[in-house]
């Protein structure tokens, strides 16, 4: 019976030791980071159509785990973008795979540098607020960086909360304010 008993826990010992070593083994180092896909839509950003997009390649260079795609016929967007004769400003986000913004490329704001416009006006739509008066390195500061400024790109407190805004996100829909280039 002893020996039973010694052979019964050896035994268990000896699958408790394999389990735990294929568990290691098998599981991954650690999880893939959660991407959120975002659409938008330029089809009503007239002369602006190009500068919307590069807008957009801002972000999906910069942000990990959010993307941003075009519309494809038939499919709902995310973000609206309308050309208008106004100052640009935005519906403010962050904005969720079962929400929309909307995003108005103002004419008002010729002078400026229109990817920057395009890129500062989606910082809004994940959720940035203006960070008015800054410096141009700051894309949330909009036109108070200047009509010579050229960054397009967000600034690391920027692009942080970006991050943030979606990490791990389960899409809920925000409340939307607006804000203004």
């Amino acid at each position: 019976m002893r020996g039973t008993a010694v052979f019964r826990r050896a035994a268990f010992g000896a699958v408790a030791a394999l389990t735990l070593a294929l568990t290691a083994v098998t599981a991954p180092a650690s999880a893939a980071p959660l991407v959120t896909t975002l659409t938008y839509d330029n089809s009503q950003a007239a002369e602006f159509k190009d500068a919307v997009d590069k807008g957009m390649e801002v972000w999906n260079t910069n942000a990990k785990n959010v993307k941003i795609v075009k519309v494809t016929p038939g499919q709902r967007a995310n973000i609206t973008i309308i050309a208008d004769d106004s100052w640009p400003h935005a519906e403010l986000g962050p904005v969720r795979a079962n929400g929309s913004v909307t995003w108005w490329f103002g004419r008002q704001a010729s002078n400026y540098n229109h990817v920057r416009i395009a890129a500062h006006e989606t910082g809004h739509s994940l959720g940035l607020p203006d960070m008015k008066p800054g410096p141009c390195s700051s894309l949330m500061s909009g036109s108070t960086g200047g009509v010579d400024c050229a960054n397009v790109n967000p600034n690391a407190s920027e692009l942080s909360r970006v991050e943030n805004n979606y990490a791990g996100t389960a899409a809920t829909n925000t409340h939307v304010l607006s804000a203004a280039y």
